[in-house]
């Protein structure tokens, strides 16, 4: 999986997250909520699933006086919407495989508004299981690479702590874990004193589908800035190699 996630992509990403603080925020709170009802409570140290999401919350600069209130919120509100995560598979235009992570109170309404963004681009939903075949589910930590680093440092605390894979650009390191192992990863990473530009569980697609028609690629970044404007999408995936991913 050497070379999926580019560092152009990661300070997009970033400075995206920078223009949408505040959205951003609220998509970790609404995790943070779920994390803290299913979980196993307000604990970080009983509850393994909220300690990941604070995790992505730091790698987002999400203040700590943010997540201390998303807590305290999540447990002592029990009049507070009821969330739940649900994923959508499908078609988008080009015929790339999506799949998209939300988080909502209102299934119904966001099971039509998904319909809609993808029928209006020319793809179409699937049922579950229709494309995530063609994804591999892997933890990813991504850590911005410093002069001062010794990259076998970083590789042997990540490899001992059971990564699967270590892979080092120029810019960054990237760390991909099994799911299961991911929080012992990250947990030993952090101890060690690295910080994250992102640390999660993502979908990490196969083999990347080179897409490289201009009017094609027009309507898929339309399509996936449909998906993005969207509330309760949390996390969009696609096997779709865009130009504008190789810069």
């Amino acid at each position: 999986m050497s070379g999926h996630s580019k560092w152009a992509n990661i300070k997009n990403k970033k400075e995206k997250t920078d223009a949408q603080r505040g959205k951003v925020f609220t998509m970790i709170g609404r995790e943070i909520a779920i994390a803290v009802k299913e979980g196993g409570g307000a604990d970080p140290i009983n509850n393994s699933k909220l300690r990941d999401v604070i995790a992505k919350a730091k790698a987002a600069n999400m203040p700590n006086d943010n997540i201390t209130r998303s807590i305290k919120k999540a447990a002592g509100d029990a009049n507070a919407a009821s969330y739940e995560e649900i994923t959508y598979e499908g078609y988008g235009p080009g015929n790339i495989a999506v799949i998209v992570d939300v988080v909502t109170d209102n299934r119904n309404r966001t099971a039509a508004e998904m319909r809609h963004v993808f029928s209006k681009s020319g793809g179409n939903l699937g049922t579950n299981g229709s494309v995530s075949w063609m994804f591999d589910k892997k933890g990813q930590i991504i850590i911005e690479r410093d002069v001062d680093m010794d990259e076998d440092e970083v590789m042997m605390t990540a490899l001992d702590a059971g990564a699967e894979d270590f892979v080092s650009d120029d810019d960054a390191f990237e760390v991909y874990t099994a799911p299961a192992d991911f929080s012992i990863v990250r947990e030993a990473l952090e101890a060690a004193g690295f910080s994250f530009l992102e640390a999660e569980v993502k979908m990490i697609p196969k083999t990347p589908v080179e897409i490289a028609d201009a009017e094609t690629v027009e309507k898929i970044e339309r399509f996936l800035e449909h998906l993005d404007d969207n509330d309760d999408v949390q996390e969009v995936y696609h096997n779709g190699n865009l130009p504008s991913d190789d810069e």
